[in-house]
């Protein structure tokens, strides 16, 4: 790495070969190429220790012959065509979730609806029995239980896939430098 080029926000790949960084078995062209998983995981988990608020740039030393060949067939390209695609995933990962939660939700507040009228019914049929008073409290609970898993879609469950959805687009949109690699084994 040279003095002006700043590290921060940089993921550096050493490579023997481009085809390292592409699943083997995708049959797609280049440019639409699935990354390899342990290609994807390294830069991600990269990705998520740098700073947010930094733009995203991956460094890709090859050998000079592979350099060419990583040019001529627009692996930067595919790099940001794949992290995309992975984000549009994540995006409707999402809207499934919510879809999901508004389902749980309109579940909960019936039920919950069903138990305080039964609670409420209770209570003014039989207002001194024990019993009826554990049913009543039974009733309450379950009514509120019922509204646990919207709760928890909508207060937590979607606060993760949002981050990973923003560090995709990030990747999506960082500037992919392939650079010879040194002689010598050092970075």
């Amino acid at each position: 790495m040279s003095e002006q080029e700043p590290s921060e926000g940089v993921i550096r790949l050493r490579l023997a070969k481009v085809d390292q960084l592409f699943n083997s078995l995708d049959p797609s062209p280049f440019h639409e190429r699935d990354l390899d998983t342990n290609a994807e995981e390294y830069i991600v988990a990269w990705a998520r220790e740098l700073p947010r608020d930094v733009e995203l740039r991956i460094h890709i030393d090859l050998p000079a012959e592979e350099l060419q060949r990583a040019r001529a067939r627009g692996a930067g390209l595919a790099i940001g065509n794949y992290f995309g695609y992975r984000a549009d995933l994540i995006q409707r990962e999402l809207r499934e979730l919510f879809r999901m939660g508004r389902r749980y939700l309109s579940i909960g507040l019936v039920v919950l609806m069903a138990c305080l009228l039964a609670n409420h019914l209770l209570r003014t049929a039989a207002p001194d029995n024990p019993v009826m008073r554990v049913i009543e409290e039974s009733l309450l609970i379950l009514g509120w239980v019922a509204n646990w898993k919207p709760l928890e879609t909508f207060l937590y469950d979607w606060w993760p896939v949002r981050r990973r959805l923003r560090l995709y687009r990030r990747l999506q949109k960082a500037a992919v430098a392939f650079a010879q690699a040194p002689v010598d084994g050092t970075l």
